[in-house]
């Protein structure tokens, strides 16, 4: 059979009790069309990047499935007709990744960092500012800026 990669997004109202809930009716889904699943991943609550009906975030959940089309394609069916789900993504893959996702092991690193910690960013002194920015009203290389008038507004155009 076939192996997939499987993402799908949850609004972020919904509790993540109601998440697994979700993924566990969708399981029984491809389960019941002759299908299995190898793995399922709840990511969390996340940022989108663009608003998508409205939601700023959402919860990610990923399942690796091994199925028939025909599983996976009811399960998308029912997935587009859920109020909850916002968007899914299928993806036809050779193998499942052993172990956890990069998504996973990326949030476990960060951390262990711990908030606010991003590195080594450099001397900038002790205030931590860029620096000496000279008076403001010296405008250096740019010039001096002229004043406006009202002058030649209108005749300065051809009309007279």
């Amino acid at each position: 059979m076939p192996l997939y990669e499987h993402v799908f997004l949850a609004r972020q109202d919904v509790s993540a009790q109601q998440v697994e809930t979700l993924t566990e009716q969708y399981k029984a889904v491809i389960e019941q069309n002759g299908g299995t699943i190898a793995k399922t991943e709840y990511w969390g609550v996340r940022p989108l990047s663009f608003r998508i009906k409205k939601n700023r975030k959402a919860h990610y959940s990923l399942m690796n499935i091994d199925a028939p089309h025909a599983a996976v394609a009811e399960m998308e069916r029912q997935m587009r007709i859920s109020d909850d789900i916002l968007r899914f993504m299928t993806i036809r893959v050779e193998e499942h990744e052993e172990g956890q996702s990069a998504i996973l092991v990326r949030r476990e690193r960060d951390d262990r960092r711990g908030p606010r910690d991003r590195g080594d960013r450099g001397d900038r002194g002790d205030r931590g500012d860029r620096g000496d920015r000279g008076d403001r009203g010296d405008r250096g290389d740019r010039g001096e800026r002229r004043p406006r008038t009202s002058e030649g507004s209108a005749s300065e155009g051809g009309k007279e």
